[in-house]
C-alpha cells in the first residue's frame, strides 16, 4: 500500500493530476499507520503483521 502510494505521488505530480496525487498521499498515510499498528502488535484487518 505504502509502494502503490509512493508510485500515484510521483505519476500525480508529473502528470499534474490532483486526484492521483490526493489518493496516493492518503495511501502511504494509511500504509504507514498499519505498518505501526502491526509492529506494535495490534492485528490489522484480521492480521497479526501487516506488510
Amino acid at each position: 500500500m505504502i509502494i502503490l502510494g509512493i508510485i500515484l505521488l510521483v505519476v500525480g505530480f508529473v502528470a499534474g493530476i490532483a486526484i492521483l496525487w490526493t489518493i496516493g498521499a492518503v495511501l502511504v498515510v494509511l500504509g504507514l499507520i498499519f505498518w505501526i499498528l502491526g509492529m506494535m502488535g495490534h492485528a490489522v484487518f484480521g492480521r497479526r503483521h501487516y506488510w
